[in-house]
């Protein structure tokens, strides 16, 4: 009888650094590799950041993701590098690292993150010429019945352009562009801003795999019962 041959696989485990030089050379492998320095930062979102300074590549993530499976942190230095080379980032990779962060528990950590570490500096609701809360009571009544729970509400302390309202769910707060805070600007852009914003609180992002559904069809059909929408739309190009 012959004896048992016993093999045991051996189980590599690579440290962030050596994901990242890893990725690095199946990206540019007839270019010689960086010194990377990869280390988890307490942000409090999900946000990464990667630079190359001389010959050293300096990566920062969220301590969220410290104890993500490898491949995760593997999708993710394809995606930073990609960026930082300014190559398209490989859509397997995207997808993996979307729908990771799409997973309830992840979406759950995230949340409290932003509520435990996160700042939101606004300005008072009563602005120089609008009252954010006195629309939003005038909104609540023609369009909710009156029953949607006032959430914080406050002007921006900068005139975005970009970003004429917000909805910050970890805060539970509405934020509006100051920039609408005029006299030349009319009530009904206000108004329609702010609806917009309390849509929001009633139909909560829609998370499916990886995608991530701000505007569902029940937002986009409840948008429309807005008594001035093509008015304000309107407004808001010249704006």
């Amino acid at each position: 009888m012959q004896p048992t041959t016993r093999i045991e696989s051996a189980i590599f485990f690579e440290t962030p650094s050596e994901i990242y030089l890893r990725v690095f050379r199946d990206m540019k492998p007839r270019t010689a590799p960086p010194h990377f320095k990869v280390e988890f930062r307490r942000f409090a979102n999900a946000n990464s950041f990667i630079r190359k300074e001389g010959d050293s590549v300096h990566v920062r993530m969220t301590d969220a993701l410290e104890s993500a499976p490898a491949p995760i942190l593997e999708a993710l230095a394809y995606i930073l590098l990609s960026k930082l080379f300014r190559l398209k980032v490989p859509g397997e990779f995207n997808q993996r690292y979307r729908r990771y962060l799409n997973r309830k528990e992840v979406r759950h950590q995230l949340e409290q993150l932003r509520q435990e570490r996160g700042r939101k500096l606004i300005e008072s609701p009563a602005g120089s010429t609008y009252n954010l809360e006195a629309i939003f009571e005038e909104l609540n009544f023609r369009y909710f019945f009156g029953l949607m729970a006032r959430p914080v509400l406050g002007w921006s302390r900068r005139a975005s352009r970009l970003t004429l309202g917000h909805y910050d769910p970890s805060h539970h707060v509405i934020v509006i562009s100051s920039l609408l805070d005029r006299p030349q600007v009319p009530k009904v852009v206000v108004e329609y801003v702010m609806f917009h914003e309390m849509l929001h609180l009633r139909y909560p992002v829609d998370h499916r795999g990886a995608r991530r559904c701000v505007h569902t069809p029940e937002f986009k059909q409840a948008e429309k019962q807005f008594e001035n929408l093509r008015e304000a739309r309107e407004l808001l190009k010249k704006l």
